[in-house]
């Protein structure tokens, strides 16, 4: 037998070989140079902070950014759209309410990382249901990562009608235990996949308020970048 004949044997394994390293490295490449660039173009460009507006917060865990606002205010009180008898924990002196969403499975299934299993982190990456996850502050801290951000009344208007859509219909919509005694989980709408994460769905709320912040945030840096650090202009 030629040498000829025997080299499609020789070839497929090299293509597969190939295939698998694209798979492993030149995909997670190629998702985090994405992730950087949609991150850099800005929505809102113009958009600067008001000195006598509300005051809110953008808070990253590294992970997962998260909305808080304050409970009270003249735009809305969230205790009429989250119950505090739905945490565990509802008499304290709570003054702000944080709001975030996920993927409902990988959320309620993964309190610790080393809960993670790789059906949910599939069932997460390709498509799952979503969930927004919601809990009560006492006087939050600033920090690096828990930044203050002044927005306009007009602005926080459309931010709150935005949160507020995204809870799923009353009739359908189930509540679930947090992590903690100051947390809670509901139903939402949106699906979540790799092109419209948690980190998304912050930077889109933003977005659709008026606010500056990036194009494409799957990752939480890239929402992060758009709200400056304290001291920062």
């Amino acid at each position: 037998m030629s040498d000829k004949e025997n080299l499609p044997g020789r070839v497929w394994p090299k293509r597969l070989a190939g295939i698998a390293v694209f798979i492993l490295i030149g995909i997670p490449l190629l998702f985090l140079m994405s992730a950087w660039i949609g991150s850099s173009i800005a929505r809102n460009s113009n958009w600067e902070e008001t000195q006598d507006g509300v005051e809110i917060f953008i808070g990253s865990n590294g992970i997962h950014t998260e909305i808080v606002m304050p409970i009270d205010s003249d735009v809305i009180d969230w205790r009429g759209q989250f119950a505090l008898g739905d945490i565990s924990s509802p008499y304290r002196s709570y003054t702000h309410v944080a709001v975030s969403w996920g993927e409902k499975t990988f959320f309620l299934e993964t309190q610790n990382w080393s809960d993670l299993t790789p059906s949910v982190a599939a069932n997460a990456m390709t498509g799952g249901s979503g969930i927004l996850h919601v809990a009560w502050y006492v006087r939050p801290a600033p920090s690096d990562d828990f930044r203050p951000l002044k927005i306009s009344q007009a602005e926080y208007e459309r931010l709150a009608a935005q949160i507020t859509a995204q809870l799923a219909p009353e009739e359908t919509r189930a509540t679930y235990a947090g992590y903690s005694y100051y947390d809670v989980f509901y139903d939402a709408v949106g699906t979540y996949h790799l092109g419209n994460t948690c980190n998304q769905w912050t930077s889109d709320r933003l977005a659709e308020a008026g606010i500056r912040t990036g194009s494409w945030t799957p990752l939480p840096g890239g929402v992060m970048r758009w709200v400056p650090k304290i001291g920062q202009p």
